[in-house]
């Protein structure tokens, strides 16, 4: 899922830093009011959950993987103005997604973890949840994302797992 994730940032962060700035800044009238709005709030979803993991240290994840990244604060976030900066945010982030999954063993999905939502609310989850929901949760959001694009205009290309990860999981 990982794979997937990353190459579909990248087609996807690709179509969008092809759109002049004026199509990226306008008015969706959907869940958030631009373009750049959802890649911003995607980036949110990633840095705030692996950032939950980063503290319990799973998958070898540290807080200070996070040094260079900037603090989650709100689903609102807005990370950069510039699609180009925010694209760089991306591919960086995706690393750590990467990295992520590929220390993450059967033990580390087992465990649970406790924090502090954005609301304030503490809760426990099991560490095999919010991992599944990193990837939910961009894909729940690039799906709104195509849309936009698709109203723009905007020929996105193949999003089929098998055909974007043709190599499948056991390389």
């Amino acid at each position: 899922m990982s794979l997937y994730n990353k190459r579909m940032n990248k087609q996807l962060m690709d179509c969008c830093l092809a759109l002049p700035v004026d199509v990226t800044e306008k008015d969706t009238k959907s869940f958030f009011p631009n373009i750049m709005s959802y890649w911003n709030h995607i980036l949110f979803g990633d840095l705030i959950l692996l950032g939950r993991l980063a503290s319990n240290e799973i998958a070898q994840l540290k807080a200070k993987d996070f040094d260079k990244f900037p603090v989650p604060k709100s689903p609102q976030d807005v990370y950069h103005n510039q699609l180009s900066e925010l694209a760089s945010l991306r591919e960086q982030v995706d690393e750590l997604i990467d990295y992520y999954c590929a220390n993450l063993t059967d033990d580390d999905c087992e465990k649970f973890i406790t924090y502090t939502t954005t609301e304030g609310e503490n809760i426990t989850k099991a560490v095999a949840d919010v991992t599944q929901h990193i990837f939910n949760h961009q894909t729940h959001h690039r799906g709104q994302l195509t849309c936009i694009l698709s109203q723009f205009g905007v020929d996105y290309g193949c999003m089929d797992l098998p055909v974007i990860v043709s190599e499948g999981s056991r390389t």
